[in-house]
């Protein structure tokens, strides 16, 4: 049947969460569930609907991956 989409973020949680590292602006990547800083090339998870905003839990993204 459908295959179980993940949880949009709220897009009021985004307009107040920003980078810890860079302190600018995220957005939401619904293919891989993360809130991504192009500023920092980070991707941070979202695990259990709840965004892990650690720099030590983020990955490095692709300049040219598109979010």
């Amino acid at each position: 049947m459908s295959e179980k989409k993940q949880p949009a973020v709220d897009p009021k949680l985004l307009e107040i969460l920003v980078c810890p590292l860079t302190k600018g602006p995220l957005s939401y990547n619904r293919d891989t569930n993360e809130l991504v800083s192009k500023q920092a090339g980070l991707a941070y998870p979202i695990r259990n609907g709840i965004p892990i905003m650690l720099t030590e839990e983020a990955r490095q993204v692709e300049e040219d991956a598109s979010t």
